[in-house]
């Protein structure tokens, strides 16, 4: 983890429902009875100076952990950079001191407990912009750590180039790809469906495939 001088504030994007469960709250659906949102929370907060929750729902749930609740500042439901952008928009304002985030979706239980610390030493290793997880070959690229300072740009691509995917707007800038293959679990396994849920209770039984 860096020093107080170079704080990281993690994101939870807690924005979505899942179509395949009901139209469920994704954060509140209950993994060995304890919500989605708990699990990726325990395991992001060591890793953090603090945590902000980025969603466009009012949610007595979200309210009820007392942490910031960022709803997006650009109209129009534009994904997930318009939820970073609002939550780099809550940080400058309110910490200004903060250069970093790093974010995580709600639906990832299983996120490794150095991959703050991994993100930060890639990018500091790579001399990159960006430093963004990668697992089995896969990018994922809502995993990441962020810099502050591209708050602007960030913004511009947004509501004057219309640009709505990650890897579009992230390809214009120096990105390092950390991989967090060597698990035995894929650390990113993500829930979108009863059959992942199911999945993920059977792992959380055999605590020598759980990432740790």
């Amino acid at each position: 983890m860096p020093n107080n001088s170079n704080k990281i504030i993690g994101v939870i994007l807690s924005g979505g429902l899942s179509r395949r469960m009901n139209n469920q709250d994704k954060g509140f659906i209950q993994l060995a009875h304890k919500p989605l949102f708990e699990h990726v929370l325990e395991r992001l907060s060591p890793q953090c100076d603090s945590i902000i929750i980025s969603s466009n729902k009012e949610s007595q749930q979200l309210s009820s952990y007392d942490l910031p609740i960022i709803k997006d500042s650009l109209e129009g439901f534009l994904g997930p950079l318009a939820g970073l952008l609002a939550c780099m928009q809550w940080v400058r304002k309110h910490q200004p001191g903060v250069q970093w985030i790093a974010s995580v979706p709600v639906d990832t239980p299983f996120i490794p407990q150095n991959l703050v610390s991994t993100l930060y030493q890639s990018m500091l290793e790579n001399t990159a912009d960006i430093a963004c997880a990668t697992s089995n070959g896969r990018t994922h690229p809502v995993i990441a750590l962020w810099p502050i300072r591209l708050l602007d740009d960030l913004e511009a691509a947004l509501s004057k180039e219309n640009i709505r995917k990650i890897d579009l707007w992230t390809s214009r800038y120096k990105v390092s790809l950390p991989d967090f293959s060597d698990s035995l679990l894929d650390p990113f396994y993500n829930i979108n469906c009863h059959e992942d849920l199911v999945h993920a209770e059977a792992l959380l039984r055999k605590p020598n495939e759980n990432t740790a």
